[in-house]
């Protein structure tokens, strides 16, 4: 079975070293040198890896890095304990609301973005989570 590595670029290892540890209560893994960090605490280690804005992220990518708020279909959610406790450390570390709590059929949702652009979602599951809304296996 694969293993699940989480890879997000930055800009600014040490914003976003504060931002991750506080936000999210992760915990700083190893380091390597200037060029990233392990965070460790979730169910997959998460690297902040520094890219500079403006540089390819591959040959022949149609886009080049930007720190602006960006959307991609791939993103992060956390599942959380106590929703508005994690709202609230992540936008004191940084993080902008861009959709507030909602309830959901699974449970509770809020949609942030961090200092970086990416967009990252926060749930707190209640009664069966997913299963909630789940329509068969397999």
């Amino acid at each position: 079975m694969p293993q699940l590595l989480v890879n997000v670029d930055v800009d600014d290892l040490d914003n976003a070293v504060r931002f991750y540890t506080s936000a999210l209560g992760l915990s700083v893994g190893r380091r390597f040198g200037g060029a990233g960090v392990e965070l460790v605490g979730a169910e997959a280690p998460i690297y902040l890896l520094v890219a500079a804005p403006g540089t390819m992220p591959f040959p022949g990518a149609a886009a080049t890095r930007d720190y602006g708020r960006h959307w991609t279909p791939v993103h992060l959610d956390f599942a959380v304990g106590d929703i508005e406790a994690a709202v609230a450390r992540a936008v004191a570390a940084g993080a902008r609301v861009e959709l507030p709590i909602e309830q959901r059929t699974f449970g509770k949702m809020a949609v942030l973005a961090d200092p970086f652009g990416h967009g990252f979602c926060l749930l707190q599951f209640e009664g069966r989570g997913y299963d909630e809304i789940a329509t068969g296996v397999g």
